[in-house]
């Protein structure tokens, strides 16, 4: 029954997100023929709100923040755990900043979603041409931080099972020690509500624990994400240790 149950209201759930982005994103993309930047991103990030506010009363799914401190002023690469769409959907209505994802661009193709994605400050890349892909995440992700923007990025490339551990792969770092930004590793245990490839969300708390910022002066790209992933995958243990039995 439980099960069932889960099921039905999941259901329900993505039904709800089908209903409110049609109408928002026909907005979001005529709004955008006029006014560009900032202005689109916030009213693309209401629309999340909605959505997780609907993950939330449909289907049970909340979230617990710890280290609201660490979060700074000045613009820095996200580098955050990444095991389900949970994360993608909330960030942006928690971070104080507009968020410059890094993502591909097939994602673009998603009728309606990824139309008004296009329509935003965003990075989309093609992932079968690597050297033109990195030159764009830096050219890009220089000048979107340079007028206040946050880069996200999720250094495992794609969402892990929960209790795994991906390739931490330096691309992030690289860039925050090209323009001289901080990093913010981030940790999140959204898989404990949404597994990966599932389309099942169960009732939960979604622990997300923001770590200090570290600075990326005089470093280089491979220490720096050992530093980050040894903190994620630590703080990944504290925040969720039922997903890894020692």
């Amino acid at each position: 029954m439980g099960k069932a149950l889960a099921v039905l209201r999941s259901a329900l759930f993505f039904l709800f997100l089908f209903v409110t982005i049609v109408p928002w994103a026909t907005v979001a993309v005529v709004y955008s023929i006029f006014v560009r930047g900032e202005r689109v991103y916030w009213l693309c990030a209401g629309w999340l709100t909605v959505s997780v506010w609907g993950a939330r009363v449909i289907c049970g799914v909340r979230a617990r923040v710890q280290g609201w401190e660490n979060l700074p002023d000045s613009p820095v690469v996200l580098l955050s755990k990444h095991q389900s769409a949970w994360e993608t959907l909330a960030f942006p209505t928690l971070m104080p900043h507009p968020l410059c994802y890094v993502f591909k661009r097939e994602l673009l193709w998603i009728p309606f979603f990824g139309w008004a994605m296009a329509r935003m400050d965003l990075i989309h890349i093609d992932r079968s041409k690597r050297a033109e892909a990195w030159s764009k995440v830096a050219e890009q992700g220089r000048r979107y931080m340079a007028q206040g923007n946050w880069v996200i990025m999720f250094p495992e490339g794609t969402r892990t099972a929960r209790g795994s551990q991906g390739k931490y792969k330096n691309g992030g770092t690289r860039l925050a020690v090209e323009t001289g930004r901080p990093v913010l590793p981030v940790a999140v245990s959204s898989a404990r509500c949404w597994p990966r490839k599932s389309l099942v969300l169960r009732p939960g708390v979604v622990d997300i624990s923001i770590g200090n910022p570290i600075p990326s002066t005089g470093r280089d790209a491979d220490s720096l994400m050992r530093e980050v992933e040894t903190w994620i995958e630590a703080e990944m243990r504290r925040i969720d240790p039922e997903a890894y039995p020692a």
